[in-house]
Parts: C-alpha cells; structure tokens; sequence
C-alpha cells in the first residue's frame, strides 16, 4: 500500500490575513528583494521583465550590480534589440547562467515583436511564450508591471508555505495552483513580497530563527 499523500492543514481567511500583516510588519524592518525595489521605482514593463529574467538564482546585489551596467546602455526593447548577446554578457557578468540569460535577452526583442507586437503581455500565460519567461516570472511581471492579481512561487515561497503546512505539494508549480485555490485574491501579489523577504532574512532552509519568528505558532517545526 502506497503511504497516504499528506494534507495540508486548515487555514481560515483570518489566518491568512493574520500570518500576511505578521511578515508585512517584519518586511518593513529588513531592505527589500530587488525586483520589489525595482517596481517601487518604475513599473516600467520592460525592466521589470529584464531584472527579473536576470534575478533569477542569483543573489540581488549582483543583480542590482547588472541592471545598472545594462539600463544606461539598453534603456528599452528597442536598444536592447541592437546588442549582441556578447555586449550582454559583458554587462551583465556575473548574474548566475549569464550565457543563457543572455541569449534568451538578446532573443526578446525579435520574439516579442512576432508574437505580440513589440507590446509586453498582460498574462502568464502569454508572457511564457518569451524566452527565458518561467512562470515565476511571468506571475511576477504581471504583478509588479502591471498591478494584476498573480501568485509568484519561488522557492521561499514554497518551502515556508509547505513549512507552515498551508500546502502539502512537490513543486512550485502546485504550490502556486494551490495557493490560488486558498488564498484570498487580494493577498495574492504580497504573498510573494512577504515570504521572499522572510525566507531571505528568517526563515532560511537550513537553521531558520524560529526564536522570536512573529509566525511560529502556526509552524510545527518551530513548535518542535
């Protein structure tokens, strides 16, 4: 017999509601994930969409190191469009798998011009069609850029979810379609906001700060 697959604990929207102000207040207290600061800056489509192709395995102060070197010179899709993908490299050395992000930015231009006319897409499932666009980034485009509901699942996101038993799931894929089953859709964007913080500063994979977590009470393993 096959071991019976576990559930996930339940959760009332006033806990959601509570465990979102929880992290909101310590969000404030530690400096932001790159991309939150980005969008705190410009909600402009195109360098959302860059930095967060280029944030991904890669810690933000690299990040932020390379979107500075890369914006002055390719300032929008049309001027990114006239680079070669050894230009981006050069300038965006040393994000993590810069030969591949690269490429897939050097390949933007041209494909978002054949498939949506030269104009960024408001949905996921649209934004995927781009090179180098996961659904990770998508649902965060679509959050930051345009102010959409979207559930971003990282893998802070997943993991504390999974912690905290609001999910029992295997990948951020089904973490994401599960949270969109639970979770109010006005928490929907600040649920990434929130746990990547947390997870960045508190709640690590290994050796999490559970002493003091504003949070603990609803993990078992802090309870442990």
């Amino acid at each position: 017999m096959s071991p019976r697959k576990a559930k996930a604990k339940h959760y009332t929207l006033a806990d959601y509601e509570v465990i979102h102000t929880a992290l909101a207040q310590a969000y404030t207290e530690v400096q932001a994930p790159i991309m939150d600061l980005i969008a705190e800056q410009t909600h402009d489509p195109y360098r959302i969409l860059v930095g967060t192709i280029l944030s991904a395995r890669t810690k933000d102060q690299t990040t932020a190191a390379a979107l500075a070197r890369l914006f002055p010179v390719a300032p929008d899709m049309a001027a990114l469009g006239r680079l070669s993908v050894a230009e981006i490299e050069a300038l965006i050395f040393p994000v993590g798998f810069y030969h591949t992000k690269a490429a897939h930015l050097a390949e933007l231009p041209k494909a978002l011009e054949e498939k949506f006319g030269g104009v960024i897409p408001q949905t996921v499932e649209e934004l995927i069609e781009l090179p180098g666009v996961g659904r990770k980034t998508a649902n965060l485009v679509v959050s930051l850029a345009f102010n959409l509901p979207a559930i971003c699942v990282d893998t802070h996101v997943h993991r504390i979810n999974n912690r905290l038993g609001i999910v029992k799931t295997k990948t951020p894929l089904e973490t994401e379609m599960a949270l969109r089953k639970c979770l109010p859709q006005h928490l929907w964007s600040a649920w990434n906001m929130v746990f990547v913080s947390f997870g960045q500063t508190r709640c690590k994979p290994i050796g999490p700060r559970c002493t003091g977590c504003p949070i603990a009470h609803y993990c078992n393993e802090a309870r442990q």
